[in-house]
């Protein structure tokens, strides 16, 4: 069976709660058990992980070489600072999309640039968490199409 690892970053655990008029009122635990749910409908499994600490996001990204068939990433603030992060997406060598529930690129100058989207399969941004479920139903193709 097909096994994806979503990753999220820093503040994430604030769904739900922070900035509600930008992020929505949806928590990361019901992002998790939306996604597991669309996972089992789609036939993979789907692991989560939620770290404020950049290292742990990194050896998550190595430890699921060899285990999982594609990561969907949201980095939070990292996406704009973290060339370790950048670097732990290629160095992992699995397909990656890396997700953001507000569109980076509608906000302030400073969330304009990801450093993590040129090492990326694909990016999905602006569609509140549904953003999470579009990635998985993209990667799973991308997935499929390499065999």
């Amino acid at each position: 069976m097909r096994r994806i690892l979503i990753l999220h970053g820093p503040n994430l655990q604030a769904l739900g709660t922070r900035e509600p008029e930008i992020y929505g009122r949806v928590t990361l635990d019901e992002v998790n058990t939306r996604l597991s749910t669309l996972g089992q409908e789609l036939g993979c499994e789907v692991e989560t992980l939620q770290s404020a600490h950049e290292g742990v996001l990194i050896d998550a990204l190595y430890q699921a070489r060899g285990r999982c068939h594609g990561v969907i990433f949201n980095p939070g603030g990292l996406t704009h600072t973290s060339v370790a992060l950048r670097d732990a997406i290629a160095g992992a060598g699995l397909p990656t999309v890396e997700v953001h529930v507000s569109n980076p690129h509608a906000r302030e100058s400073f969330r304009h640039v990801s450093l993590t989207a040129g090492v990326s399969l694909g990016l999905v941004a602006g569609f509140g968490v549904e953003s999470y479920a579009l990635a998985l139903r993209g990667l799973l193709q991308k997935v499929d199409a390499r065999g």
